[in-house]
């Protein structure tokens, strides 16, 4: 799929974006959303900040603003990294097919003598059969590593619908994400009223540990390695937004295995379950308005590319 790059600033780094205007999505307002735009408009006063008036005895509504800055598709180069894998080893695989022809005509001709020797009356059905079972046996399989890119992407996919009620509390939720001079990319991205948080997917069987010197481990691995990746991502699209007063968050999703308490920090990492991600962006103190949240969102659209 080809994407539409966009072009340079004057300096040759990236586009420019700041004087572009927030990019939102229109859509009808609920009577909820009408009875708090209401609200703000009857309580604001231009001469405080939006969201955080203290001259006032109540704090001014904010009224979420549903931004949509979808760059890529979750899962895509995952999932894209497994079709090349699946069809290298197809390829490697196609050129074995003449020994695996004889194999499986050799085993049906050994099952079909050797039940004419004990059983005549079998020998057509014991041949067949024991033919089948070899040309199973030898039959393309992807490896263990192809198969892990796919359940990546499966994995990718699923924390994507678990984030995208987030839009309608005012998040913008960006998927895979092409980390520039870089191979590496970046699973999701929130911008919401809570801050910036890159979001990084893993799919892991049994359970999780913190040991008593804060290291985490996944059964006898160290998830060192794991840990500094997401870090390094939230550092990466820290530099590429360029905003110097958000601290970009680092949280890793987890599939399938427990995780001690529901939710543990290690490295500068907050590990979660997948399911509990959006509550615990949801339930971050507010510092973003939904003027500054559609314009980051439009930053990262702009400065970010889909990585497949």
């Amino acid at each position: 799929m080809t994407t539409r790059q966009p072009g340079p600033d004057p300096d040759g780094v990236w586009p420019s974006c700041d004087d572009e205007q927030p990019g939102v999505s229109i859509r009808p307002l609920s009577p909820a959303d009408l009875a708090a735009l209401l609200a703000h408009l009857d309580q604001h006063d231009p001469r405080h900040d939006l969201g955080n008036n203290p001259g006032l005895g109540v704090p001014t509504p904010v009224v979420a603003v549903r931004v949509r800055a979808s760059v890529g598709r979750p899962g895509a180069s995952a999932q894209a990294e497994y079709r090349r894998r699946q069809a290298t080893e197809r390829a490697a695989w196609t050129r074995t097919i003449p020994w695996r022809m004889a194999a499986v005509l050799a085993a049906g001709l050994a099952a079909g003598l050797l039940a004419a020797l004990l059983v005549p009356r079998l020998t057509g059905p014991a041949g067949l059969l024991a033919a089948a079972c070899v040309a199973w046996l030898l039959w393309f399989r992807p490896s263990s590593d192809s198969l892990a890119w796919r359940r990546g992407a499966a994995g990718e996919r699923r924390t994507a619908r678990l984030l995208a009620p987030l839009e309608r509390q005012g998040w913008a939720v960006l998927h895979d994400l092409a980390i520039p001079g870089s191979a590496a990319n970046i699973d999701h991205l929130v911008i919401g009223p809570g801050g910036v948080a890159v979001v990084d997917t893993k799919q892991y069987q049994g359970r999780l540990r913190l040991d008593s010197h804060g290291l985490l481990w996944h059964g006898r691995h160290l998830l060192v390695s794991a840990l500094r990746k997401v870090r390094w991502e939230a550092d990466q699209a820290d530099g590429v937004l360029g905003i110097v007063d958000i601290h970009v968050a680092a949280i890793i999703a987890v599939h399938g295995a427990s995780v001690p308490r529901g939710r543990l920090q290690a490295d500068g990492v907050t590990v979660a379950p997948a399911r509990r991600v959006p509550d615990l962006l949801c339930a971050l103190p507010p510092i973003l308005g939904p003027e500054r949240v559609a314009w980051l969102a439009d930053r990262a659209r702009l400065r970010f590319r889909a990585a497949a």
